[in-house]
């Protein structure tokens, strides 16, 4: 009798392990694979890395980051599927499962890596402030905009950055990017931080617009990766190996570069 209930103990054990193991089983890969396409959350208005143009009549996202998501759907051997949101939203669409995962110039904190796997770093950010070109020789330090107003997007890493370095300045959050730059325009804010790339798309399309040589600091966070749920180990690797593929042969700093002209040219 008590080889039988030790025995039983023993396989009741067992089945409490592996309902554990299964519990915290990895899947991110595999949910991928089985539905044949992956979900990748972005905003489209963040030029040259994505952004809405017409090809061949049709409206259609497109960047950088848009053509690494393609080059991750070609390692996997699925569709692409991009899902377009405001960028305050695409880490919690991430995290919702609604996306399997986020690329739109998100910058990978310390505080982030808390809640999401992130992979290789594809892309190190600086961020500028966009000032009224009439105005341009008032803003040369980060006080210069003590007591005026400064528009960033919502959620994002230039955000925080404001915060912290523009002391004394009035923070404007906003949604699109669109909107702070009107915002600027009108009068309403006096400087808009944006990451440079798309603060060079900007200010070549607004000719009463500039970059101002506020000299803004950037942390070891401050560069660009893939956001996934946290736990994807199996898809984290896949997308790693794309990053560095990508990065070995310079194909990056291509697809900014096209992009980037491609903003401009429209």
């Amino acid at each position: 009798m008590k080889k039988w209930i030790l025995g039983s103990l023993a396989a009741l054990s067992l089945i409490a392990l592996t309902a554990c193991g299964s519990a915290t089983e990895d899947t991110s890969l595999k949910k991928i694979e089985n539905k044949g396409k992956i979900v990748v959350a972005m905003n489209p208005e963040f030029a040259p890395f994505e952004f809405k143009t017409l090809v061949n009549g049709k409206d259609t996202i497109v960047g950088a980051d848009v053509e690494i998501a393609k080059e991750i759907g070609k390692e996997l051997g699925v569709k692409v599927e991009f899902s377009s949101m405001s960028f305050n939203n695409v880490l919690s669409s991430v995290q919702s499962g609604k996306a399997d995962i986020g690329i739109s110039g998100i910058s990978a904190t310390k505080e982030r890596q808390k809640v999401y796997d992130f992979s290789e770093t594809y892309y190190e950010s600086k961020n500028v402030v966009i000032v009224k070109k009439s105005e341009v020789d008032q803003y040369k330090t980060t006080t210069a905009l003590k007591g005026q107003s400064v528009a960033t997007q919502k959620g994002s890493i230039q955000e925080t950055i404001a915060k912290e370095q523009l002391k004394g300045a009035n923070m404007v959050s906003l949604v699109q990017n669109g909107e702070m730059i009107n915002e600027l325009k009108a009068g309403k804010v006096n400087g808009v931080v944006l990451e440079k790339p798309i603060a060079e798309g900007y200010v070549a399309k607004n000719d009463d617009l500039a970059i101002a040589s506020i000299d803004l600091k950037s942390g070891d966070s401050d560069a660009y990766a893939v956001a996934m749920p946290k736990g994807s180990t199996a898809l984290k690797k896949k997308i790693d190996k794309v990053i560095k593929k990508l990065k070995a042969s310079g194909k990056i700093d291509t697809f900014v570069k096209e992009a980037y002209d491609l903003s401009i040219a429209e």
